[in-house]
This record gives C-alpha cells, structure tokens and sequence, in this order.
C-alpha cells in the first residue's frame, strides 16, 4: 500500500489538532506589558505544545517517507498516534489554567507520553513489515532518541507528584532532544 493518503490524513488532522489550540489562547485583558502576565503561562504552554506537534509532524513525514510498504496494522497504530495528540489541546488548556497544580502537569506529561509509545509501537510495525535490514531498519538503528524521550516523559509525570517546575523542565527537553529533525530519517 502506498503511505501517501495515510500521509495527507495525519496531515490533516494535524492541522485540525494545531488550529484548535490557537483557537484556545487568551487574549491579554489590556493593552500593556503587565497585562501580558495572567497570559504567559497559557502561551508558554501552547508553545511547547506547538513545538512538539510540529516535532511529530516533521519526523512523520520523514519516516512515512522512508516506509516503501505498510499493512493494515501500521494504519491502525498511525490512528493511535494521531488519538493521542488529538488530546494536546485538552491538556495544553488544563495546563496552562493550573500550572501549579499535579493533576493536569502529571496527565499532560501522560498524553506526551502516550504518543511517544504510539509513535515507537509505529515505527515498529512499519519495521515489521519493510524488515530491519531497509534503508528504515537501517535508519532507525537503536532508536536512543526514542528511548530518551519515553524516559523524559516518565520522569517528568513522577516529578510532577514532587516539585513541578522539574515536570516543566522534562517536558521541555523531550521537545529540544528533537527540534533538530531526526537525522536517521530526514535524507529520506
């Protein structure tokens, strides 16, 4: 099967995801600086939230790039993906309301991680069906940066419960770990 309308859905909801969380931000109650300050945790949030969409979305392309062939199970585990960050508006907004709070820092952190595991169990299902000796089995290799960002996402859950701005600081840097797009892929 041909990865190209599997390409242009996650595409599409992609934009669906990115546009209703710009329909979310707050807009500052007056027209001076100090106005801002009731704001900036809501855009703060929404900017690591938009930074890592836009992670997912560059390093999807790349490997459905690189995928030659895919089955029913790599669509029905690409779906999984795009479920769990159709729930990034929800957690973006609970977030930045109550940044103080465990609750919503910890499931924020929840949902990361979920489209984390959907996008390895992903690039395991497509490996499954190109072979681990394709130029994406190649590509992949140990998948370190993968790994790393699984166990990012666990720590920052299991801070949140302890001291939040370390939650904050775990979150931050699964997103910088792949602000450079993942290079294994991006020749594809």
């Amino acid at each position: 099967m041909d990865t190209d309308r599997l390409e242009a859905l996650s595409d599409g909801v992609l934009a669906v995801i990115m546009t209703l969380m710009a329909f979310s931000l707050r807009v500052p109650a007056g027209g001076s600086f100090a106005a801002l300050g009731p704001v900036v945790p809501h855009l703060l949030v929404y900017i690591l939230s938009f930074a890592m969409l836009a992670i997912y979305w560059n390093n999807h392309h790349h490997l459905l790039r690189a995928t030659e062939r895919m089955d029913a199970l790599v669509m029905w585990t690409n779906m999984l993906l795009l479920f769990w960050l159709s729930l990034m508006p929800f957690v973006t907004s609970w977030m930045s309301q109550h940044p103080a709070l465990t609750v919503p820092v910890a499931v924020y952190g929840g949902v990361g991680l979920g489209a984390a595991l959907s996008y390895t169990i992903l690039v395991r299902s497509i490996l499954r069906v190109n072979g681990k000796s394709s130029a994406l089995g190649n590509a992949i290799g140990n998948d370190a940066k993968g790994y790393m960002s699984l166990v990012g996402y666990l720590l920052g859950i299991v801070v949140s419960f302890v001291f939040i701005p370390v939650a904050f600081v775990a979150y931050g840097l699964v997103a910088a770990i792949w602000f450079v797009p993942d290079r294994r892929l991006s020749r594809f």
